[in-house]
């Protein structure tokens, strides 16, 4: 790997509707969290902000994450 070519992960992204307006957007491996005016904002700022994150504190291990949902009793 150089410089001009760094090597390349795949990482986990959830974005919902921020209730301002918007896009905010979550990786969970890292727990960088960004936001957008739309989707493609929201994702594009998340890329990054997940990029300068990683340059501080690199991932110690490529594993992919298990994503999945859980249901909990409505909380009013």
């Amino acid at each position: 790997m150089t410089a001009e070519s760094p090597e390349r992960v795949e990482l986990s992204a959830v974005l919902w509707a921020a209730p301002e307006g918007g896009f905010t957007a979550l990786n969970p491996e890292t727990g960088t969290v960004s936001q957008g005016e739309t989707e493609a904002e929201a994702l594009a700022n998340l890329t990054e902000a997940t990029e300068l994150y990683l340059e501080e504190f690199p991932l110690p291990a490529r594993q992919k994450p298990v994503i999945t949902t859980i249901r909990v009793a409505d909380v009013a």
